[in-house]
């Protein structure tokens, strides 16, 4: 029976700029298919910042096509507005592929650290050069987009838990 490959898009949401990365992985193997960020103007009021995120995002899932999402926990800081502000950033970002019927992952920010470099307190420069590793044709232009990516391995790694949580069969 031949097998498919499953593709992931990687969220990692912001209200400036929401990264974005999709990845294929067919048994073990990962594949780098695209990544990019999503802006939205600061100068804009929000709901149309939301908007904005919400047409960019809109677009991705429907050119690269997804079969699951896997999307960044909000970290929580000390400044509530902003926390909130990014809460509903990431709403979005669970929205629109939950809207073209994919199930949506969520991944704490260290998980995703732990799993692509191996520490839960890597920093940027650690992920993106993991990322290289990890998918040599990749070449993210932002932090946000290496992130993204990130998610997108993390999701791949540990996809068959939430196959089994859900009840489908998985598809590797």
């Amino acid at each position: 029976m031949p097998q498919h490959p499953t593709r992931i898009l990687g969220v990692d949401p912001g209200l400036r700029r929401t990264g974005w990365g999709v990845i294929e992985v067919l048994a073990n193997r990962l594949s780098f298919i695209a990544c990019g960020t999503v802006f939205s103007d600061d100068k804009e009021e929000l709901a149309h910042r939301l908007l904005a995120l919400h047409k960019g995002l809109t677009e991705v899932v429907t050119s690269y096509e997804p079969d699951e999402a896997a999307v960044e926990q909000t970290f929580v800081n000390k400044d509530a507005t902003a926390t909130l502000k990014l809460g509903q950033a990431r709403g979005i970002a669970m929205l629109v592929p939950a809207q073209a019927g994919l199930f949506v992952a969520e991944y704490a920010p260290n998980l995703v650290k732990k799993t692509v470099v191996g520490s839960g307190h890597a920093d940027k420069k650690q992920i993106r050069l993991m990322i290289k590793v990890l998918l040599p044709k990749a070449d993210p232009k932002s932090d946000d987009a290496a992130d993204a990516l990130a998610i997108a391995i993390t999701h791949a790694h540990h996809r068959t838990s939430h196959s089994w949580e859900r009840g489908l069969p998985v598809r590797s």
